[in-house]
């Protein structure tokens, strides 16, 4: 019996929040992967992973776009009701994307409503440390949030690039105050992205919440990847951090080649 399917066996039927918090407390590590569309989405889910992230990524990997900038907020509800409909077991966690939460309470509010309501979403994810009162507003209207310190892509044209954060002093106490002002904030995790690992575990030994970990070093409660960059599916740069496990978009050249050349030289369809 395989690993991913006796892990699905041994946790609950439908993972949760809550499984996320019991997790670290058994030191048990959490497995998530980003999805956009059912197909992936129900592909990853039968494979056991705990949670998807829809992703603003999307906007890099789908859209073809340089940044997540330009993703919407209709863009967000239309993936992630799609990686709803895929997904039977994992838990759905929905990026807010750029300005969605960041001009006032009430429109922050209605906009992750929306990401659960129209969406599905049965979680919802925020960029940096300056929204504990967001995400208290958010958790107090029962919304669970996941947070989200260090590298921000959102950010990246303040943060000059696609740099990693947390190098000086300074910068790493801002870090572990943040995550933890998140995590008092009732976030049920956040996402550490491109910090260094003895950064990413010592903010995983003082706080509470459950740590996902994006380039921060194996000491997180768990770790999240893009899958279009796991799987060889992306063209474009892909952060020296990712481990490729496999290279479907060589695999899906190959074939789409060999249809080709069946219809090209009349061998498909065959009679």
């Amino acid at each position: 019996m395989t690993g991913a399917v006796t892990g699905a066996m041994t946790e609950p039927r439908k993972i949760r929040i809550t499984t996320f918090k019991e997790r670290k407390k058994r030191g048990e590590k959490i497995a998530m992967l980003t999805a956009y569309d059912a197909t992936m989405a129900g592909i990853l889910d039968r494979a056991g992973v705990d949670a998807l992230l829809v992703g603003d990524s999307l906007g890099m990997v789908i859209m073809g776009e340089e940044s997540t900038l330009p993703v919407t907020m209709d863009i967000m509800v239309h993936h992630t009701r799609a990686v709803v409909r895929g997904t039977k077991r994992a838990l759905v966690v929905a990026d807010m994307p750029f300005l969605s939460y960041q001009i006032n309470p009430e429109e922050t509010l209605r906009n992750a409503g929306r990401l659960m309501q129209e969406g599905g979403a049965e979680a919802v994810k925020l960029e940096g440390g300056q929204s504990p009162e967001v995400i208290r507003r958010l958790v107090d209207a029962g919304i669970p949030v996941m947070g989200h310190v260090g590298l921000l892509p959102q950010s990246v044209h303040q943060l000059g690039g696609y740099l990693m954060q947390g190098r000086s002093e300074a910068d790493a106490e801002r870090l572990v105050a943040e995550a933890a002002a998140i995590a008092e904030a009732g976030a049920f995790a956040i996402v550490l992205e491109s910090i260094p690992a003895v950064l990413a575990a010592r903010i995983t030994r003082e706080i509470d919440a459950p740590t996902i970990g994006i380039g921060a070093g194996a000491n997180c409660s768990g770790q999240v990847l893009v899958s279009y960059d796991a799987f060889g599916l992306f063209d474009g740069f892909v952060p020296p951090f990712v481990k490729q496990y496999a290279q479907l978009g060589e695999t899906m050249t190959r074939a789409a080649g060999a249809y080709i050349e069946d219809v090209r030289t009349g061998r498909f369809p065959a009679p």
